[in-house]
């Protein structure tokens, strides 16, 4: 049994309006997430944001372990106490900051080791401490996988190896996730521009058996027109009736 409802109310074509219902509220889809970076959305409060008609908001795994530091988030109460605010939070993995920190940051089997922007101090980052900061410690309703987001326009090799990758992070965050009643995974496509690799990635995550799914990997230079072409065909690879 899932902790994340989704029932679809509309389609038109490939476009879909539904709701989406956690255990802090419900959501009407399709939906804008405020970025709250590191537990604050920049030049409002919690009210502003919920006046504006933010549902949900979106938290920066990378940015919070490092500071204040995910441990201190948790003896704080979690992300929700800290921020004053009751609906749903989504918190990203990490994934996206070690792509764009690729010059302090080294990619393995077992996750990510790089050195943090702020001080240069060393971290690691693996499935299963992504896993650990967003759902244990912040206290997100909706957990992304871990996963390995390259910059694009990238060799075929390096896209597959990439999904690759990710796919078996995938499984690895799955099993650290468990059972849970009140919180949901995501698992994220990958596969860059390439349409069967898109294919591939959703398969092995449809596999492995997610609440819902993100398309990950885009926005990371490609330019505007090879991202909406990607964005014709990846959508429909994951399932229809979860959400995305």
């Amino acid at each position: 049994m899932s902790a994340l409802g989704f029932e679809i109310e509309a389609r038109e074509g490939a476009a879909r309006a539904g709701v989406l219902t956690t255990a802090r509220g419900k959501v009407m889809t399709p939906a804008f997430m405020p970025l709250a970076t590191a537990g604050a959305v920049k030049a409002l409060t919690v009210d502003q944001a919920r006046a504006a008609g933010a549902a949900i908001i979106l938290g920066n795994t990378y940015h919070l372990m490092l500071r204040p530091g995910a441990e201190r988030v948790a003896r704080l109460g979690g992300l929700h106490r800290l921020m004053r605010w009751d609906g749903p939070i989504l918190t990203d993995s990490g994934g996206f900051q070690v792509m764009s920190l690729a010059s302090i940051a080294r990619v393995d089997e077992e996750g990510v080791v790089f050195r943090s922007h702020l001080d240069g101090s060393a971290h690691s980052l693996s499935p299963e401490r992504s896993i650990q900061i967003q759902a244990d410690l912040l206290g997100s309703d909706i957990v992304m996988q871990l996963d390995e987001c390259i910059a694009l326009p990238a060799e075929p090799q390096r896209a597959a190896a990439a999904m690759q990758l990710s796919a078996r992070w995938a499984a690895r965050c799955k099993a650290a996730f468990g059972r849970r009643e009140r919180q949901a995974l995501f698992g994220i496509q990958q596969g860059g521009l390439d349409e069967a690799l898109r294919r591939e990635s959703a398969e092995r995550l449809v596999e492995i058996g997610f609440d819902g799914y993100a398309i990950g990997g885009l926005a990371v230079g490609e330019g505007h027109e090879a991202m909406c072409a990607a964005l014709d065909f990846a959508p429909a690879k994951l399932p229809a009736e979860r959400p995305r």
